[in-house]
């Protein structure tokens, strides 16, 4: 599956949730969101843009998978599918 085009920070930020990602504070025009999902705890910094490039989106995705310790194309296909 394609990575969307037109998705912003605070709905990632929002599909992230199920994930354990909570937003943990904001500065500037970033969110900063932490999870515990696992054994132990993850930080990533999403832009809080109307909509992501699709590079920087791509970025995320692939460290949030690491964390995870998952497959890109799952994680996608579970987010936007």
């Amino acid at each position: 599956m394609k990575l969307p085009r037109q998705i912003s920070g605070e709905e990632l930020a929002r599909l992230l949730q199920r994930y354990g990602y909570q937003i943990t504070r904001q500065t500037g025009s970033h969110l900063r969101l932490t999870s515990k999902f696992m054994s132990s705890e993850h930080h990533v910094t999403i832009p809080a843009h109307k909509e992501l490039r699709v590079g920087t989106l791509s970025a995320i995705l692939a460290e949030v998978a690491s964390y995870l310790e998952m497959e890109l194309k799952k994680l996608i296909d579970e987010l936007f599918g």
